[in-house]
C-alpha cells in the first residue's frame, strides 16, 4: 500500500491542505490522487516525475504488507523515498510498516525543513518510526514488526538509512564515474556471515540466509541504524526496494542494466518495469521498488 499522508485532504508532498476535487496542489503543483479506497488494489502507483513508486502483492501471499512513502521538500529540493516490509510472521505486519513509513517520512520532512542535516535526521526519522512500530505490539506476543531503509536524496549527495534487509542501490548512467552499487546494509544471517568472509553467494544459498538480526519492533533488540552518504560524481538514478525485487535481481549492476536508461528521465516506467520483471520471476513476496533520477528532472519532464 502507498504511504502519503494520514488525511486524504493533504497533499502528499508537501503537506499542504487542498479542497475536494482539486487536481493539483496550488504549492508544489504535485498531483492530487482521489481518496484511496477501503480495498487496497492488488498494485497501487505513484509517479511524481522527479521520483516514483510501485508497490505489488506478488503472487504468493493474500495481502501486500510492504508500504512506501515519498516525499518532496521544493526548496531546497529535497526528495525523500522510504520502504518498509511488514514481518509476514508477526501479527499486524501491514500496520507496523505503514506506520514506519509515514512516521520516518514526515519526520524526515519536519527536520530537514529545520535545517537538521541528512545524516542527523535520518537517525531521528528512524528512531520516531521505531517507536512508533513498537507501540502497535506492547501487548502482544506476536508483535508488528517490519524493516525499513529511507534515502533523502538532495541535489549533491544521498543519505541513506536502514534496519533489516529492505535495500538502498545507486544505478549509475557514467561509466566514467563511480559505478552502481548497493548503498544500504542487510541486517541478516547471510550478512553477518558474509562479515565472517564467507562467500555472499554461499552465505544466500544457507536455509537462514533471509532471517533477520535486526527489525523495527517491540520485540526487536537494540540497534543503530546503518546510515551513511553517497556523492555521486555522474549522472544516474538511486533505487529503494524490498526484498521482493532484489531477491531476484541483487546485484547492482544488474538492476542498473534493468532501470537505465529508462529511470533518468522516466522513473514511474522504469519503477513498473521492475516490478513486472519480480513478478515474472516468480513474484513470491510482496514488491517495492521506488526511484529517484539523480539529478533531479522536471515534475513536468
Amino acid at each position: 500500500m502507498i504511504v502519503t499522508t494520514e488525511e486524504t485532504c493533504v497533499c502528499p508532498v508537501c503537506g499542504t491542505k487542498f479542497a475536494d476535487g482539486d487536481r493539483f496542489c496550488e504549492d508544489c503543483g504535485a498531483p492530487l490522487a482521489p481518496a484511496e479506497p477501503a480495498t487496497v488494489p492488488d498494485r497501487s502507483e505513484l509517479d511524481l516525475g522527479m521520483l516514483a513508486t510501485v508497490t505489488d502483492r506478488g503472487k504468493r501471499h493474500a495481502h501486500n504488507e510492504d508500504a512506501v512513502a515519498l516525499r518532496v521538500l521544493p526548496e531546497p529540493g529535497i526528495r525523500i523515498m522510504v520502504v518498509c516490509d511488514g514481518v509476514s510472521s508477526s501479527e499486524q505486519a501491514a500496520d507496523a510498516s505503514g506506520r514506519a513509513a509515514a512516521t520516518a517520512a514526515d519526520r524526515l520532512v519536519a527536520e530537514l525543513a529545520a535545517g537538521t542535516g541528512s545524516e542527523a535526521a535520518t537517525m531521528l526519522a528512524i528512531g520516531a518510526a521505531a517507536e512508533a512500530v513498537a507501540a502497535l505490539g506492547e501487548n502482544g506476543d506476536r508483535t508488528p514488526s517490519c524493516t525499513i531503509v529511507s534515502a533523502v536524496v538532495t541535489a549533491s549527495a544521498v543519505t541513506v538509512g536502514s534496519i533489516g534487509d529492505s535495500r538502498a542501490y545507486w544505478l549509475s548512467a557514467d561509466p566514467a564515474s563511480t559505478g552502481p552499487r548497493r548503498l544500504s546494509t542487510d541486517d541478516s544471517v547471510a550478512a553477518g556471515l558474509v562479515e565472517l568472509g564467507v562467500d555472499e553467494r554461499t552465505a544466500m544459498s544457507m536455509p537462514d540466509a533471509h532471517t533477520l538480526t535486526a527489525w523495527l519492533g517491540a520485540d526487536a533488540p537494540a540497534v543503530e541504524p546503518h546510515v551513511r552518504t553517497f556523492v555521486p560524481d555522474g549522472p544516474g538514478a538511486v533505487l529503494v526496494c524490498s526484498d521482493g525485487l532484489w531477491n531476484y535481481y541483487p546485484a547492482a549492476d544488474s538492476l542498473t542494466a534493468l532501470a537505465l536508461p529508462t529511470a533518468l528521465t522516466r522513473p514511474g516506467a522504469a519503477a513498473h518495469d521492475l516490478a513486472d520483471l519480480a513478478l515474472a520471476a516468480g513474484g513470491a513476496d510482496n514488491i517495492t521498488v521506488a526511484l529517484a533520477p539523480f539529478p533531479a528532472i522536471s515534475r513536468n519532464h
